[in-house]
């Protein structure tokens, strides 16, 4: 077998000589089973043995805008190739609320779905997941995956947890049983759930928050991203194809963590990196600031991703800034509520103008559904609570926002994306 070289991607601890090094070796070239490696501490002793596996993800820059810091790329999973920047509809319980999985690909022409570890672990559980054979064989979903690793979860959850240095304990919002947390069974959670990505362990603090509980906070999500690469790189993946760990930048809206934590995160040198904490009630130009600052310092060859992020606006505006994956459930939430999002603004159908209004729900969209159903006939499936109506407007909804980030693609692609924002961030935020 050939050798390459293969740099181990975080500083490893030794139990037995408490030494720590970031070591590169060499290797026979690593297969889709995987390869025990065996690492000598500094005092000759077997310290790590672990399984290294061959990472199938790749993502390739295609272009980038010369006005922003747009761009347009590839990235190549196990389950497919996604093009970026790219939205993903949230499948929170494995399933994107009130849609078809071929809905998903025929209408809405979704490439990655997102699901969350939180929820998985409570309903269905780890039992029947592992028995399925991982979430895309139980929801029937062929395309790369998500999965967030619950620290949202741990944050909105204020009422019932306890954060400490082991993890997290949390009532279950189902039954009320108690739960933990750790670094080390999230990355054991999310092995059996075989998603393609998965994501760290962390906190995401609330805002406001105060600086010294936002520094505390991100100290421990480092100290847990470094258990979460440990705990993450020493197992296998449990259905024959290749997962990869994005770790989380954190730290408020404070500039000065902000750096810490995107220098902190590019060091362990992961296939890709994700911010966490925004769009929890900050100023929209504090969002795009801390953006700006995790943009400058996270790798430009590796995909980044905008956790929870956000209107049609927030998405143009951070993309301009750099980000290539974004996730959000406004679009099918807000749909279930009766709001619209076009490329004119936005439509409360639900109000009395839209009464007697016959005329396609979006003249403009290649959506079948937008083509085929008035404006008057949803807001009586909304106002009559019919099921229809949220897969109507949910439907709708996250046509949109593909279509939305395909557009941004295209125009990054051409060399006008600027330009175009700027125009058509004028209209999205229009009430109608």
């Amino acid at each position: 077998m050939r050798s390459i070289s293969i740099s181990i991607r975080a500083v490893i601890g030794c139990s037995t000589c408490d030494a720590s090094q970031q070591l590169a070796v060499r290797m026979p070239q690593p297969t889709s089973t995987g390869v025990k490696l065996k690492i000598l501490c500094h005092y000759q002793r077997l310290c790590f043995v672990f399984p290294i596996f061959a990472s199938t993800m790749k993502f390739t820059l295609q272009a980038a805008d010369a006005q922003s810091k747009a761009r347009a790329g590839i990235l190549e999973t196990a389950h497919g190739t996604i093009e970026t920047p790219i939205f993903m509809p949230v499948g929170t319980a494995g399933t994107v609320k009130a849609v078809h999985q071929h809905e998903l690909v025929n209408d809405i022409e979704a490439q990655i779905i997102l699901g969350n570890t939180y929820h998985l672990y409570l309903r269905p559980g780890l039992d029947i997941l592992h028995a399925a054979g991982g979430l895309h064989r139980f929801n029937g979903w062929e395309k790369p995956i998500l999965t967030d690793s619950g620290g949202y979860q741990v944050y909105s959850l204020t009422e019932v947890r306890k954060i400490k240095e082991e993890g997290v304990t949390f009532r279950s919002h189902i039954d009320g049983s108690k739960h933990l947390f750790t670094p080390e069974n999230v990355m054991d959670t999310q092995r059996i759930i075989g998603a393609d990505i998965v994501m760290a362990f962390d906190e995401c603090t609330p805002y406001p928050c105060d600086y010294q509980y936002a520094r505390r906070s991100l100290d421990m999500t480092h100290r847990w991203l470094k258990r979460c690469c440990e705990r993450f790189d020493a197992t296998e993946p449990l259905y024959g194809y290749d997962q990869t760990l994005f770790p989380i930048v954190q730290g408020s809206v404070y500039r000065d963590l902000r750096e810490k934590s995107a220098e902190t995160v590019a060091s362990f040198g992961r296939d890709g990196n994700a911010i966490g904490g925004l769009s929890v009630g900050e100023p929209a130009e504090e969002m795009y600031a801390m953006t700006e600052v995790v943009c400058n310092i996270l790798p430009a060859e590796k995909p980044r991703y905008l956790m929870g992020v956000g209107t049609p606006v927030n998405i143009l505006e951070n993309i301009a800034l750099g980000i290539d994956m974004f996730d959000c459930v406004m679009p099918t939430r807000n749909a279930r509520n009766g709001m619209l999002f076009t490329r004119r603004g936005i439509i409360n159908i639900k109000n009395k103008k839209w009464e007697q209004d016959f005329s396609p729900i979006d003249a403009e969209s290649d959506l079948l559904a937008d083509r085929v159903y008035t404006k008057a006939y949803l807001r009586h499936l909304i106002r009559s609570q019919e099921i229809l109506g949220a897969q109507i407007a949910s439907l709708h909804n996250l046509h949109f926002y593909l279509w939305l980030v395909g557009e941004a693609r295209a125009h990054i692609m051409a060399g006008d994306f600027h330009a175009w924002k700027n125009s058509i961030v004028k209209q999205l935020d229009e009430r109608l």
